[in-house]
């Protein structure tokens, strides 16, 4: 297993779609529980396979007390089949740094994918739970939780990144003279 860097917004790979996983092999496995250290790592209660630099339809959730950790979901080319209710809730990612706001989502969902050794599964989620697989379904089309503010709240995220992002530069660049 390794920890994998997680990329950050604004970069070009969150923006893509991912491809459905056609393989069920060792590769996936491994690729997995790289994916799963590196969200315990962060720490994070999901993350999806483009959030790595990996197009491919895979999510890794854990939504369990962190001194129950290890209750791992991987969920291979996951879909959301319905949805119902709403509920407002905070969201955070582990690829939009330092910002968290409120987004609506379903409160109720019904979900089909596949486990690691390609059976289907279909299951019903509610509550936090449901959300969480929302977000991750969400890069795993190119969607980000800043995509549901309203614009400008998300022109000021992405003002406060450009601000980060150029400091950082600024940081790097004083350590290189």
């Amino acid at each position: 297993m390794a920890i994998r860097e997680i990329i950050k917004y604004p970069h070009p790979l969150l923006r893509k779609k991912a491809s459905p996983i056609t393989e069920f092999n060792a590769e996936l496995r491994q690729l997995v529980a790289d994916m799963a250290e590196t969200m315990y790592a962060a720490p994070g209660v999901g993350l999806a396979a483009n959030q790595i630099g990996v197009l491919l339809q895979i999510v890794v959730i854990d939504v369990s007390p962190r001194e129950e950790k290890n209750k791992l979901i991987p969920l291979i080319n996951p879909e959301i089949l319905e949805g119902e209710g709403s509920v407002i809730d905070e969201e955070g990612c582990l690829s939009v740094v330092d910002y968290a706001a409120n987004v609506e989502r379903f409160s109720h969902i019904r979900v089909r994918a596949r486990d690691l050794d390609g059976r289907e599964v279909e299951f019903a989620a509610d509550g936090w739970f449901a959300r969480v697989i929302q977000h991750e379904v969400d890069h795993l089309d190119g969607k980000l939780f800043i995509d549901h503010l309203s614009s400008l709240k998300r022109a000021l995220y992405k003002k406060k990144r450009k601000k980060q992002l150029l400091m950082e530069e600024q940081e790097r660049a004083a350590k290189n003279d």
